[in-house]
């Protein structure tokens, strides 16, 4: 049976975790808050006293982590992954979306102690992660990807990129494509509403055509019925947007639509917001009518 050591169990790693669990992998869990290790304990995750531990045992380590400070710090850190000593053959699986100079500096570290290393950044969210249905973009030489892929077909669709570094360029793509499209969506709803359009009825209704997208789907309709529980934070796509904006800077790039949809973010979260859904950017939109 192959050991899976996940370290992280916060929304998306909880997914990933009760998924592998089912495929039957032993998992082996570790976070920062006791809290989450002992929730994870329902669906069969073990917990392991310390990250080392977790690497002495595991097959392949997976990191499913909010920062790219958490990933640094849990790879390189004094008590980290490599400290450990137990690397040495062995896989790392970041599924966290890190940023690129990170992804470069814990790829180099793990792979000088004889481990290989995957980015390997997702998107579809904590549903899909426990479904099996995500979209898994990953980079990693063929050595590290072929370690890699048996266990990431069986959580999404997984596409090789290429070298290390292009999972995590491909999730920029990602976001790109994805989150300016929740502001995209917070509009069309408060256009549907001022028309007097029943918008409960417009993902039906456009789904044939080219208006259509998962965010169209999945996320609008948190934002019809105002149902802002998180299945991923505000502060988190926030997060994204800016690491999105860093990168592009340094590649002289200009995106002013991803700009303005940061922006966005930025004000929800100051106005103590960052604790909901993403979907909940439609509240900086007043309906017609409403008062803001």
């Amino acid at each position: 049976m192959t050991t899976i050591g996940f370290i992280g169990l916060g929304l998306m790693g909880s997914g990933f975790t009760k998924r592998l669990r089912e495929l039957d992998y032993r998992v082996i869990g570790h976070d920062r808050e006791a809290e989450k290790v002992s929730a994870a304990a329902a669906w069969g995750v073990e917990p392991a006293g310390s990250l080392a531990a977790l690497c002495a045992e595991a097959d392949i380590i997976a990191l499913c982590l909010t920062t790219s400070d958490a990933v640094a710090s849990v790879v390189t850190g004094a008590d980290g992954l490599v400290a450990s000593r137990k690397l040495s053959g062995r896989t790392v699986v970041d599924f966290s979306t890190t940023e690129m100079a990170v992804t470069h500096q814990v790829a180099a570290a793990i792979e000088a102690v004889g481990g290989r290393f995957v980015d390997a950044p997702v998107s579809g969210g904590p549903g899909a992660a426990e479904t099996g249905t995500l979209a898994i973009m990953f980079g990693g030489s063929e050595q590290a990807a072929e370690a890699a892929r048996p266990m990431l077909e069986q959580l999404g669709r997984a596409t090789h990129m290429g070298a290390i570094g292009t999972g995590q360029a491909t999730k920029l793509v990602n976001q790109v494509l994805c989150l300016t499209n929740y502001c995209v969506a917070a509009e069309a709803l408060r256009l549907a509403q001022a028309y007097g359009v029943d918008a409960a009825k417009i993902p039906h209704a456009l789904e044939p055509g080219l208006g259509n997208s998962a965010v169209l789907q999945a996320i609008y309709p948190r934002m019809v019925e105002e149902d802002f529980a998180p299945r991923g934070y505000a502060r988190q796509i926030l997060k994204d947007f800016e690491m999105l904006h860093s990168a592009t800077k340094a590649q002289h790039l200009a995106l002013p639509m991803s700009a303005q949809a940061m922006t966005m973010f930025r004000m929800l979260v100051a106005q103590g917001d960052g604790e909901l859904d993403g979907a909940a950017v439609v509240k900086l939109l007043p309906e017609v009518g409403r008062k803001a």
